[in-house]
């Protein structure tokens, strides 16, 4: 892992290269040259679930009934990034282990113990091996995953890689798609829920991706769809992503609310690239796209450069906002970088430089 991508807590302290070796072992790259490939999480995709996956170092493992959200250090994250980073087919191999893997806290390792899945009925042959004082992981008995979105289309961007994983690996054998959810052993489920599908709206779910919660807002019932959610969440132990763009201030958008928040148990990725770089210079519009597309050697920074380029000339702030990765208001006024880090100083969240 660079530099630029490094952790600031003991390896042994999360779950994340649990998940990530498990997501190697069972997931395949959805689509692109690479298509069919095992899916390995580059350094920023790696830092987000070492993060993500972080337990407390007072967890403690109860056999009988195993603690669920609080033995972790973030109750939730926030992911944001330009386009095509790699945000989808990320959220979709999450998903898949948050819905067979070891995910749940299962104590801490003296040393040799073994993350088997043949000891979880899946017959691929992955082993783990946990180092003295690691964190162990145990899969959820039941798991009830809900993917949301604004529109189908918008959910296609986590299920359609989805499919796509369980379909060619072996996740295919304790995992059955469907056009509208994937069924999962002990009864569970992986649904989607938008704004024209708000009837599964208080169905039980111990996990829930958020898809571009960057447009969602009051007018289209997205953010009473997020807070309906997580308060359910809350009931059951569970935890949730989101995923987005920046977002256009005007519009009190879930993201700005979860990047405005202060509480210190969401953890925050969000790369922002220099503020002395102007996104109007060629130049250094070229250093901004490569500054906030670092690991991600799958995008075409020419192609990148291109659209933008071609985007500016109508709509510069949506220009910005989709592959500057910076927070802009509609008309392509950009605030400045550190006016809301400054609002929001001492909330102890974990926002990447």
């Amino acid at each position: 892992m660079s530099d630029a991508f490094a952790i600031d807590f003991p390896e042994s302290q999360t779950l994340g290269y649990l998940v990530a070796d498990w997501i190697e072992a069972h997931c395949s790259v959805p689509d692109g040259f690479d298509k069919g490939r095992p899916f390995v999480p580059s350094d920023w995709q790696l830092q987000i679930i070492l993060n993500h996956y972080r337990v407390k170092e007072s967890a403690r493992w109860v056999p009988e009934r195993p603690v669920l959200a609080p033995a972790f250090v973030y109750r939730r994250s926030q992911v944001v990034a330009p386009q095509k980073t790699g945000k989808g087919p990320l959220a979709a191999a999450i998903t898949a282990v948050e819905a067979g893997g070891p995910i749940v806290f299962g104590g801490w390792a003296e040393g040799g113990e073994l993350f088997d899945c043949r000891d979880h009925g899946c017959g691929c042959g992955f082993v783990y091996e946990y180092l003295p004082g690691d964190a162990m992981g145990i899969p959820r008995n039941t798991s009830l995953i809900q993917l949301v979105a604004t529109s189908e289309e918008q959910v296609d961007n986590v299920y359609r890689p989805l499919q796509s994983m369980i379909r060619s690996g072996p996740l295919d054998e304790v995992m059955k798609t469907g056009e509208q959810f994937v069924r999962l052993p002990n009864g569970g489920k992986i649904e989607a829920v938008t704004s024209s599908a708000q009837s599964r709206l208080g169905n039980p779910i111990n996990f829930a991706h958020f898809d571009e919660t960057g447009i969602y807002t009051v007018a289209n019932k997205m953010v009473r769809v997020a807070e309906t959610m997580r308060r359910g969440l809350a009931g059951m132990g569970g935890r949730s992503m989101e995923w987005t763009n920046p977002w256009d201030p005007a519009d009190n958008s879930t993201a700005q609310r979860t990047y405005e928040s202060r509480s210190t148990d969401i953890y925050k990725f969000y790369r922002k690239p220099p503020v002395e770089w102007s996104y109007k210079n060629a130049r250094e519009r070229r250093k901004i796209h490569k500054f906030v597309y670092e690991g991600s050697p799958w995008v075409a920074l020419d192609a990148i450069e291109a659209e933008a380029s071609e985007l500016m000339e109508t709509d510069p702030a949506q220009a910005e906002r989709f592959y500057g990765n910076r927070i802009v208001h509609g008309l392509g006024s950009w605030l400045k970088d550190g006016l809301w880090d400054g609002a929001y100083a001492g909330a102890g969240v974990a926002t990447q430089p």
